[in-house]
């Protein structure tokens, strides 16, 4: 029988500095994709104070106003207030995009070239990629992530709506859970930080939040006398986003997965095209792991897999279910090779990834979301039956 702990896993919103660089990122990829399948993206982004800059290598033949686009993402995120430094109506942008590397792009295409290994399609880089799932929410995340994600799409709904215009767009929110023979039992600690105007008290805000946001997303029989509300710990975040951070492309990669359950390989995802398999093959780990534990062949599922840059073929494909597997580890290791590739041009094909679709992932999770199912294709639970018949 497991011990009882405590697992905090915390969300940031759009409008924090690392988020805005991410949307950013993943507005350019779209904006390439929609005009040319064949761009190969890798912009990453950089912001501070009134400051927007790309850099990185993008070969496309897709033609847009880099600025303009910029500024669209900016106001979207909701940064238009005058008492905010950074603003879609006045900041600064510097462009410093390059092209990629002719060495990288004849080991990514599926063409022969000297000294190549296989003329197929290859992988963008060496690196080691997770996926995972779970069956303690609906969605088969772990519960902390889940609720993280939460609070923070319902802050900026609240935000949005113009129901409360003093919230700004910079916010965190974090969630504690306490498991008890390894299962979600209660939450111990909700910690919400947003940023706001300067002509609403603190108190009032932790008054609206406790109300408006948290008894609202946490359902009541998870919170208990002894939960702790920490709104705004500090007392004052009137000055937030750029202006208060720096921030920058790919720096919350443990928002973007699993909330620090299970493993992560280390590479981003933003601003990447479907070449890259720091994206692509993440988002196939969670695909492969989501339908071994809606197959019901594990409660736990965590899936690794490997590559070197420019050879299609996976060096190794692990499967650990920790233990609750229904079947042998090493029989759905066996089933999973037989119904999915992971080829770096299989997983595009399967997942259908060379669309605009990457401004949907960008914020509250790239897993876990079950609202747009036709772009988050690795969501979907639709090797379930695949599985089983090759686990019989």
């Amino acid at each position: 029988m497991n011990r009882p702990y405590i697992f905090s896993s915390e969300s940031v919103t759009e409008g924090h500095p690392d988020k805005v660089c991410d949307t950013i990122s993943d507005v350019i990829l779209d904006a390439c994709l929609e005009q040319d399948i064949n761009s190969r993206v890798a912009c990453e982004t950089f912001v501070k104070d009134n400051v927007v800059g790309l850099a990185g290598e993008i070969t496309t033949h897709a033609d847009f106003d880099s600025r303009s686009l910029v500024e669209k993402a900016i106001r979207e995120i909701g940064y238009v207030h005058d008492d905010c430094k950074f603003n879609a109506n006045s900041f600064f942008f510097v462009n410093l995009i390059g092209q990629q590397s002719p060495d990288i792009a004849q080991g990514v295409d599926a063409a022969a070239a000297q000294d190549k290994l296989i003329a197929e399609q290859g992988a963008g880089d060496q690196g080691i990629m997770f996926g995972y799932a779970c069956n303690e929410t609906p969605e088969l995340m772990p519960a902390p992530i889940s609720y993280s994600h939460k609070l923070g799409r319902e802050l900026t709904l609240l935000r949005k709506s113009g129901q409360h215009k003093w919230l700004r767009p910079d916010s965190k929110t974090q969630v504690s859970m306490e498991y008890v023979d390894g299962k979600p039992s209660r939450v111990t600690a909700v910690v919400v930080s947003t940023m706001h105007s300067s002509d609403i008290t603190t108190g009032e805000i932790r008054q609206i939040l406790k109300k408006d946001l948290i008894q609202r997303v946490i359902p009541a029989n998870l919170l208990t006398d002894d939960t702790e509300l920490l709104i705004n710990p500090t007392g004052l975040f009137v000055i937030g986003g750029p202006e208060g951070d720096a921030g920058l492309t790919g720096r919350k990669i443990i928002v973007d997965t699993y909330g620090g359950t299970g493993r992560h390989g280390g590479g981003a995802f933003s601003g990447k095209d479907p070449s890259k398999v720091d994206r692509s093959a993440a988002y196939m780990c969670r695909w492969v792991a989501k339908n071994i534990v809606a197959a019901g062949l594990a409660e736990k599922a965590e899936i690794q897999v490997a590559y070197a840059i420019g050879y299609p073929h996976p060096v190794s494909i692990s499967v650990n279910t920790f233990g609750t597997g229904t079947v042998d580890e090493a029989k759905i290791e066996a089933a999973v090779k037989e119904v999915f590739s992971f080829k770096p041009a299989d997983i595009i094909t399967q997942l259908d990834l060379v669309r605009p679709i990457y401004r949907h992932t960008t914020n509250y999770g790239h897993f876990g979301r079950e609202d747009n199912l036709s772009a988050l294709t690795w969501e979907k639970k639709n090797k379930v039956d695949d599985l089983k018949a090759a686990i019989s």
